[in-house]
């Protein structure tokens, strides 16, 4: 069956690309089914977005922030409605199980939610001033327009971390959704316009990064941009940004140590499901296992027993544990990786094939006897491929943590609270988790990292300073010119 084609949605209007080009979007599981053909935007589609939401942010800037925040609950609410039907579709295209999918939604749902209530705070401070009779607060503004560029494994929760803060914020935006989820995008976009969002306040762009996410990076017309994905195309949006205000979310190598005090089938429990669910393919994967040395004989056959008994199958099947991953690329990565460990000297417990299946599938990999210098113990795979390290004390434990270039989640399984507080004290990351996995954040506390993970936080009260600017408000009622800092006689 020939699929349905998808428009570009600009300044309210539903139109074909002016490049006339397209790309049709596939089940990782079974790629010969086409879910729908999508807009190749071109530079000058990207410009035309732009115009519409300049032209809609005087309108939607001077809305007052709680009736934002009601579209914004608004639009929670049809999710919340419709999130199993959206829930199948999101495996379908993106290819994570079912349950997972669901996950995706309600998170989405929640940062709806969440952020519909700061419409209600927005929160700007008072203070004292220096002079008498003159008065000082800061107020939030909106900062204009805002490009969001976002990845394709968390293809409604990741935009909707961006759209509600943006959006409750008063900014309007050009949107542009990964190529490999687009109709995800496509429906998150029309549920916000279902729940009255006004015509041009949120423009969708397919496309490639290369034309249509470079336009949005580089056009001066821009006042923001919120980017999560590689860390490469981090680099390149900080040098052709310009003067924008820039949040980068970018990825991460994280760690999960398992001290010889910990609960191990705890510990077992959050090493499978950081480091498989998703198929590896979060910025949160747990891709390093930290163990003691002293529990190497006893944890290490655990943990290959169940990574044994994961199964692989198309997300929809109630059966499957791991999915496929998003693309033949990312399985050409994963056993790249796989070659690259073997011939640095790492040993292969389980896994590291591409199997006989229809879809995107790669094996479950773990490799042991990996030490801090090996590709696999730097660099991010995004895949199903997990590397134990071993080491003698939990200072070592945490020099292995820090050891990488990315900080953003990290983990640790102790049953000895100062090993948990001296974690949390000096583990270089953006998040740290006691006996819990690396995967797991809640949207109204800030999420993000440290290094080259990037220093955007968004979630939570601080998500707000992702996407709104602070002015300095002065009221003098002193009848007379008041000199601060030169005017310091106390009268």
């Amino acid at each position: 069956m020939k699929p349905k084609t998808y428009k570009l949605r600009i300044g309210g209007e539903w139109v074909d690309a002016s490049s006339g080009n397209s790309f049709v979007s596939v089940n990782p599981a079974n790629p010969g089914q086409q879910l729908g053909r999508f807009q190749k935007a071109s530079k000058e589609d990207v410009r035309k977005a732009i115009y519409a939401a300049e032209s809609a942010f005087d309108r939607w800037s001077g809305t007052p922030a709680p009736k934002r925040g009601l579209i914004l609950l608004r639009a929670a609410q049809i999710m919340r409605r419709e999130k199993e039907r959206l829930s199948r579709l999101m495996t379908m295209e993106m290819g994570k199980v079912l349950p997972e999918a669901r996950g995706d939604v309600q998170e989405a749902i929640d940062m709806l939610e969440y952020m519909a209530g700061e419409g209600r705070r927005l929160f700007g401070y008072t203070t004292t001033s220096e002079l008498k009779e003159k008065f000082a607060m800061c107020v939030r503004m909106p900062v204009g327009v805002f490009g969001l560029i976002t990845p394709w494994n968390f293809p409604m929760a990741i935009p909707a971390w961006k759209l509600a803060p943006a959006l409750v914020c008063g900014n309007t935006v050009v949107f542009k959704p990964a190529s490999d989820t687009p109709l995800c995008a496509y429906e998150l976009v029309g549920i916000l316009e279902k729940a009255g969002l006004p015509k041009g306040v949120v423009n969708l762009v397919t496309g490639e990064g290369g034309v249509a996410g470079a336009e949005i990076v580089k056009n001066k017309r821009i006042g923001g941009i919120s980017f999560t994905g590689s860390r490469d195309v981090g680099e390149f949006v900080m040098k052709n940004a310009g003067l924008k205000k820039v949040g980068l979310e970018l990825g991460g190598k994280n760690g999960i140590i398992v001290m010889d005090d910990a609960d191990l089938k705890l510990a077992l429990e959050g090493v499978v499901w950081g480091a498989y669910g998703t198929t590896g393919q979060r910025c949160t994967a747990a891709s390093r296992i930290i163990v003691h040395e002293k529990i190497r004989e006893k944890f290490e056959p655990m943990l290959v027993k169940a990574v044994k008994a994961l199964r692989l199958g198309n997300g929809l099947n109630k059966t499957t544990d791991v999915g496929p991953l998003i693309n033949r690329k990312a399985v050409e990565k994963t056993h790249m990786y796989t070659r690259i460990g073997l011939k640095e000297g790492a040993k292969l417990l389980c896994g590291g094939k591409i199997p006989k299946m229809k879809g995107f599938f790669y094996e479950p990999t773990l490799f042991t006897d990996v030490n801090i210098k090996m590709r696999i113990a730097q660099e991010e795979i995004f895949g199903p491929s997990v590397a134990i390290i071993y080491v003698s004390s939990l200072d070592e434990a945490i020099e292995v943590m820090n050891s990488v270039r990315y900080g953003l989640s990290s983990a640790i399984y102790t049953n000895d609270v100062d090993n948990a507080f001296r974690a949390i004290e000096r583990i270089e990351a953006g998040l740290t988790y006691i006996n819990s996995s690396t995967i797991g954040s809640e949207v109204h506390l800030p999420f993000g990292g440290v290094k080259d993970t990037g220093s955007a936080r968004e979630g939570g009260i601080v998500g707000i300073d992702e996407f709104s600017e602070m002015k300095t408000v002065y009221i003098d009622y002193s009848g007379r010119l008041q000199k601060a800092q030169i005017d310091k006689k106390i009268k």
